[in-house]
């Protein structure tokens, strides 16, 4: 009777995400090669001979009396804020906190008005969609967006009055973060 086979266990890196044998081809093998040597050491043994020949140079620079140079904390390279990293390799943007209001025509008279990043400052959208519908006596309703993500439509042109009525109803939107979209250009509100 044949063995059962053993499901084959691949170690991923924790910078890239990658499996250990393919950071060479991800987008940061250069923030990689730490992490190889400490745990995949097998894998890429011309890194981990480099390393050493790169450690018997600083132990020769500490014998002669000479350091190595370092930042002013004391650290060689400047610490950075972990970049969200996603599987892949790819890094997760942070979302601009900008409200972006755009026109859109429907047919030939009605057109609606899209806000989009209202929720990006703490506002809860179907509150603010009830608020815009009772103040422009229009219908308002929370829609997922081309991006998958939700948006205000109002029926009606409502461009004219919206940037007052956000500023004043929501003080956490500043006036410098809301833009129109005309003619396909984002175009500052203010």
């Amino acid at each position: 009777m044949a063995e059962k086979p053993e499901a084959v266990k691949v170690l991923y890196c924790g910078v890239c995400g990658l499996p250990a044998e393919y950071c060479e081809f991800g987008p940061d093998f250069e923030k990689c090669k730490p992490w190889l040597i400490q745990n995949a050491p097998n894998l890429y043994p011309q890194l981990v001979n480099d390393l050493k020949e790169v450690d018997g140079v600083s132990d020769q620079l500490r014998a002669s009396g000479i350091t190595e140079a370092t930042g002013p904390s004391g650290s060689s390279a400047p610490k950075q804020e972990p970049a969200k990293r996603l599987p892949g390799g790819k890094t997760k943007k942070k979302d601009k906190q900008e409200v972006i209001i755009e026109k859109v025509t429907r047919n030939k008279r009605k057109s609606i008005t899209t806000l989009k990043g209202l929720d990006l400052f703490g506002v809860k959208l179907s509150d603010a969609s009830k608020k815009l519908g009772k103040k422009f006596a229009t219908g308002a309703s929370v829609v997922k967006g081309p991006t998958e993500k939700d948006q205000i439509d109002v029926q009606g042109d409502i461009a004219y009055d919206i940037v007052e009525f956000i500023t004043d109803t929501w003080p956490d939107v500043p006036e410098t973060a809301i833009y129109f979209i005309e003619d396909g250009k984002k175009v500052p509100a203010v």
